[in-house]
């Protein structure tokens, strides 16, 4: 690692940390909580909320894809998602859902006001539940041509981290 120029397990934990948390709202696969929590390393997200039925550590499963991400990812359960959302709106995040919706905003057009962020990730099949849709505070959606108009849930948590990391560096840059 030392040649990448990658932090320690104990570097990251205490490392800065990208504002934002992200929220699995009753994902179902274990093997998508572990992609997520190995994005969620990989852009140095402050934390990560497993809500309702999503799986939560130790599992192996979770562990086969996380390799090792569940040990450097801050992160809690919270029963419903629901009370994740208003947790993190009592500490000050704008919360948005990614999801296809009326009104949503698209990714590549989303400008970063230098604020804390919460984002909501729904599951496989049903994607953000309508009562936390009602609750966000805007939409997010991935721009897609094709005749799908779907992604698996962490392929779009990884291309989301990556925009908004990316806008959030640029703006640290000015």
């Amino acid at each position: 690692m030392d040649e990448l120029g990658r932090k320690s397990p104990e570097e990251l934990l205490s490392a800065e940390k990208h504002p934002i948390v992200v929220i699995l709202d009753d994902v179902r696969s274990m093997h998508n909580v572990g992609s997520v929590f190995r994005t969620c390393d990989a852009f140095a997200i402050e934390e990560l909320y497993l809500c309702g039925y999503t799986p939560s550590p130790p599992h192996r499963d979770i562990h086969k894809t996380a390799l090792g991400a569940t040990e450097t990812v801050k992160w809690r359960n919270f029963a419903t998602t629901a009370e994740a959302v208003e947790h993190a709106r009592s500490l000050g995040y704008s919360i948005y859902a990614i999801e296809q919706a009326h009104d949503s905003t698209s990714l590549n057009s989303f400008e970063w006001k230098d604020q804390k962020m919460a984002l909501v990730f729904g599951n496989e099949v049903a994607g953000v539940n309508d009562e936390i849709l009602g609750m966000a505070d805007g939409c997010l959606e991935i721009p897609q041509w094709g005749s799908k108009h779907s992604l698996n849930i962490a392929v779009s948590a990884g291309i989301v981290l990556w925009d908004v990391v990316m806008k959030i560096e640029a703006a640290r840059k000015v």
